[in-house]
């Protein structure tokens, strides 16, 4: 039985580390827990909890900022931002369900903490991009505070940066400030038949290189597509290119017109409006297509140039018996292997060699992660960078020892 510890405020968890480092007793650092399955198996006795860091401080409309503990739940936020007609622009995913457990569970630190974004990332960028100011508590038990409540060139280390991505290895966050934006007043997906993995990445890529302000693009499988709650998608028995406009309802429907237009030669062309096109992005957003919650298998994020995408999606379908979709206008494969001792790990590795892209075990068993590696191993210039940085931060490593590599 893992004993946990709950502070309410940034002196508390400092003193909680302090006390850990003393003993030299690591410590798991958990929020919501709807991510706690991500990354290698923690061996810990004592768990910090930032539930205790809870709720929203400080939330400026007129300023497009946004204060709150850690441990707020996502849940809480979305609320509010929807009250003053806002968002946080990098979609942040709810991945409850694909972690076997429930939606609605996540919270603000591991949003940040896993640098998680949905499909507006092709636009709007990851959670780091938005990440504005922190206050965290360090391995060493310091407590430091980094960034603030605009955008501006510094000089020196961008911690908000490091810590986005991190999962607790560096540091543990106490207040975090983000940036938010006014949210799109219509939304509309312009949905393509196209069955050809090769096809569909250069419709995308016509896509979001056109003047058309395109915000996501993604291509399901008939398969997968079938699964989809939306009735148009899931009827069509056909693979269909998604792609997404965003804005003021006239200029909307005039985007999406030319966007018909112009990608009338890859396929048939049907439209999804309001929310139908919502429902359907909030399913590849958190990963529902694949439902993996029936059977075994691993589910896998992986990255890599989009046009790299069909070549590797269709090696990998030849080596596994693998689903997928592709996300980030084909930069972004979700992955679901089945009847892999390893969850495939061994060919996905291969596959994507050296500096082709990344691949991480998002869910897999308990063997699986702590026997294959969960992240992309780095290679060796950037992994003494990791373990520097790692040194610096938590040189005694108390913090989530060994989550993402091995020291680390």
């Amino acid at each position: 039985m893992i004993e946990t510890f709950n502070p309410d405020s940034a002196d508390e968890a400092g003193a909680i580390v302090s006390d850990a480092l003393a003993a030299e007793t690591p410590l798991e650092i958990v929020g919501g827990g709807s991510l706690r399955g991500i990354g290698r198996p923690l061996e810990t006795g004592y768990a910090l909890s930032t539930a205790g860091l809870s709720g929203v401080s400080l939330y400026e409309p007129e300023e497009l900022v946004l204060r709150a503990g850690p441990g707020t739940p996502m849940s809480q936020i979305k609320m509010q931002l929807d009250q003053q007609g806002q968002m946080l622009a990098f979609e942040p995913p709810d991945l409850g369900v694909l972690m076997g457990g429930d939606s609605e569970q996540g919270t603000l630190g591991g949003i940040v903490a896993g640098n998680l974004a949905g499909p507006r990332r092709v636009k709007s960028g990851a959670a780091r991009d938005h990440f504005l100011g922190v206050e965290a508590v360090s391995g060493r038990g310091e407590l430091f505070k980094s960034g603030g409540r605009v955008v501006k060139n510094v000089t020196g280390y961008d911690l908000c940066k490091l810590l986005a991505g991190s999962w607790g290895t560096l540091g543990v966050m106490t207040e975090i400030t983000v940036k938010v934006l006014p949210a799109p007043e219509k939304t509309r997906t312009v949905l393509i038949e196209c069955a050809d993995a090769a096809k569909a990445v250069a419709a995308m890529t016509q896509a979001l290189s056109s003047p058309h302000d395109v915000s996501a693009a993604g291509w399901v499988p008939q398969a997968v597509a079938s699964r989809s709650s939306v009735s148009y998608v899931s009827s069509t028995q056909k693979a269909l290119v998604a792609i997404r406009a965003e804005g003021i309802g006239s200029s909307v429907e005039a985007r999406c017109e030319a966007l018909r237009d112009e990608l009338a030669a890859f396929g048939n062309i049907e439209e999804l409006h309001s929310h139908n096109s919502s429902r359907f992005w909030e399913e590849m957003r958190d990963v529902r297509l694949l439902d993996p919650v029936e059977g075994d298998g691993c589910i896998w994020r992986i990255s890599m140039p989009p046009a790299s995408a069909p070549e590797l999606l269709g090696g990998l379908h030849d080596a596994l018996d693998m689903e997928a979709f592709l996300d980030w206008g084909g930069g972004l494969i979700w992955a679901h292997v089945c009847g892999m001792a390893d969850g495939g790990s061994y060919v996905i590795r291969r596959a994507l060699g050296t500096g082709q892209g990344h691949a991480t075990m998002i869910r897999g068993s308990l063997e699986q992660r702590l026997i294959h590696p969960v992240f992309q191993p780095e290679p060796a210039p950037i992994e003494k960078l990791t373990r520097n940085l790692k040194e610096a931060f938590d040189p005694h490593g108390i913090l989530n020892p060994n989550r993402m590599y091995d020291g680390i």
